[in-house]
């Protein structure tokens, strides 16, 4: 399991606090290459662009929508500290996928191809959050994590593309499923029921449905699978299917997504934060075709049933009951506005639902 910050070294805290500006930026960058570049995507091809709904956001949801060639999707899997080779045979990084000149030619429409130089996957390149986007769309996964190629500490990089996460999703139960105490070894243990409600939980316990698939499966077994490491892990999926943005991490599940504001909500927002109508459009709002469109990130928290007991005796699992609960809705600020905090901005369970 990962340290808390007080339980580390003092290079270890400057791996962290560089590991947290990578986040940062990344999770600033992603949010609008997921979300606001979508968003003008669906504009320009004359495609309707569908927000997402408040029952969406609330536990348990299963809606179901089509996907979209106009949404950008990615699975970028950032890790504080370099990925042990035992997990080669879940997380596929060989030499044959990483950011190399040799292997990234063999891929259509990098338009950065021709510019590329080794120093621009590092993290402190000016060009890396560009390099970065520009290889998203790639099936699979990206991984960035400290580069083992290099001699100075601490560097970060991205070291492999086309990452195939391939861990099966009855393993992923049974890891999780051990570690809240639900059973003692195996999967079915106490039967086959049992055993797919456990399944079926692992997706809830990652903020999803039990039947999505695809990208946003590999994503939570990413994130299920490295919580084996002994270093904090961030995991962001951009799924076209829901137009949502999920972010796994130490503090848990968020969704990332846009929503619409008419004047009357933009001015009870001022009056709750006592901003003005001018600094809040300017700031936190995307103006199009007399649209105002905002990021709300939603952040959830797990409730008791998906928290190992205090006692840590074996218990039987409830499928009634949430394993997340709404946590937090912050608004985003624009990525033009770095120096403006988020906010609150209460929209999923809001007084007028």
């Amino acid at each position: 399991m990962w340290k808390y910050r007080e339980q580390l070294s003092y290079y270890q805290k400057l791996r962290r606090s560089i590991y947290e500006i990578l986040r940062d930026s990344l999770e600033r960058r992603l949010m609008k290459t997921s979300l606001i570049d979508s968003f003008y995507s669906y504009l320009k091809n004359g495609v309707k662009y569908i927000f997402v709904d408040k029952s969406e956001l609330k536990p348990k949801s299963k809606k179901m929508e089509r996907e979209s060639e106009f949404f950008n999707t990615f699975l970028v899997v950032i890790c504080e500290g370099r990925l042990s080779s035992q997990l080669k045979n879940y997380i596929r990084f060989f030499p044959e996928n990483s950011v190399i000149k040799k292997n990234l030619r063999h891929l259509p429409k990098f338009s950065l191809y021709k510019r590329f130089h080794q120093n621009l996957r590092h993290f402190e390149s000016p060009g890396f959050l560009d390099f970065v986007e520009d290889l998203s769309d790639i099936d699979y996964a990206l991984l960035i994590q400290p580069d083992p190629s290099v001699k100075k500490k601490n560097r970060y990089s991205l070291t492999h593309f086309h990452v195939k996460i391939d861990w099966p999703i009855a393993d992923a139960a049974q890891d999780l499923a051990k570690y809240l105490r639900y059973i003692q070894n195996d999967l079915y243990e106490n039967g086959d029921k049992e055993a797919r409600i456990l399944q079926n939980k692992l997706f809830e316990y990652y903020g999803c449905h039990h039947s999505v698939g695809g990208r946003r499966t590999a994503g939570l077994i990413a994130a299920q699978l490295l919580r084996k490491s002994d270093s904090i892990s961030t995991v962001f999926v951009s799924s076209s299917e829901s137009r949502i943005m999920y972010k796994y991490s130490e503090r848990g599940v968020s969704k990332f997504f846009l929503i619409r504001f008419d004047e009357k909500q933009i001015a009870a927002l001022c009056k709750a934060h006592d901003l003005t109508a001018a600094f809040v459009k300017t700031h936190f709002m995307y103006e199009t075709k007399g649209l105002y469109l905002g990021i709300l990130e939603a952040a959830y928290k797990h409730t008791s049933h998906s928290k190992p007991p205090r006692d840590g005796k074996l218990r039987k699992v409830k499928p009634a009951y949430n394993w997340l609960s709404l946590r937090n809705e912050f608004l985003h600020p624009r990525l033009e506005s770095p120096h403006v905090a988020p906010i609150r901005c209460n929209w999923v369970y809001s007084l007028d639902d």
